[in-house]
């Protein structure tokens, strides 16, 4: 599936970053913040390797590495929580399918703003979340039940909630190509299912697409 669509660019001001009143929320965004800003303990940066000797020349030369998490995580927005991967998801369409600089805190704090955070921590963001924070940005957000046919003629990337024997999870639904679904998981990276095995995961049979200017067709 490819993107589609021509919009004009969006306003370099449209997102700003929402500071939460000081109220019961309070406690729970700044435990939340101070998370993210400690970020996976486990995540393995690239880094420059200087290999000598190599060049006749005798001069350095230095090789970029790239690891597997980060290949892994390309074009993708992870999530910081057991509880976000709806604010990570978002944020990897906004990021990459509308070139809106945002990040994981950005969209978890404007959710935050209107969200019961006790059943955020408990139950993770809902679509209608999702939806308040894009209306919120001047943009649409549309939940549209689809056949498998229409799924397949989708042209747009979209948001789907995955349930995997219980286990609730939101990831971006990048493209169908054959017998392939690309998923962006903001939990565990790009990643490819069966489209059986997709279909059996999926029981809402609902989609997320978010409709607004700068869609950048060649993102996904």
């Amino acid at each position: 599936m490819h993107l589609a669509g021509q919009f004009a660019a969006p306003p370099s001001d449209r997102i700003k970053r929402i500071e939460p009143a000081m109220d019961a929320k309070t406690p729970f965004v700044i435990l939340l913040a101070f998370t993210l800003a400690l970020g996976p303990t486990h995540a393995a940066r690239a880094a420059d390797i200087r290999f000598g000797n190599v060049l006749p020349t005798g001069e350095v030369y230095r090789a970029k590495i790239t690891s597997l998490r980060e290949a892994r995580f390309t074009g993708i927005v992870p999530q910081a929580t057991d509880f976000s991967c709806g604010a990570a998801a978002l944020a990897t369409l906004l990021k990459y399918a509308y070139d809106i600089e945002v990040d994981e805190w950005t969209v978890m704090a404007g959710m935050l703003a209107k969200a019961d955070p006790g059943k955020v921590e408990k139950q993770g963001f809902s679509l209608l979340d999702i939806k308040q924070y894009v209306e919120g940005l001047g943009m649409r957000g549309r939940g549209y039940k689809v056949s498998e046919q229409r799924l397949r003629s989708l042209r747009v990337p979209g948001i789907v909630l995955l349930d995997t024997k219980g286990y609730k999870h939101f990831v971006v639904l990048k493209r169908i190509a054959g017998d392939r679904v690309y998923l962006a998981d903001p939990a565990l990276g790009n990643k490819t299912l069966a489209f059986n095995d997709f279909m059996a995961a999926w029981p809402s049979k609902a989609v997320f697409v978010v409709i607004g200017s700068g869609f950048n067709r060649n993102s996904v």
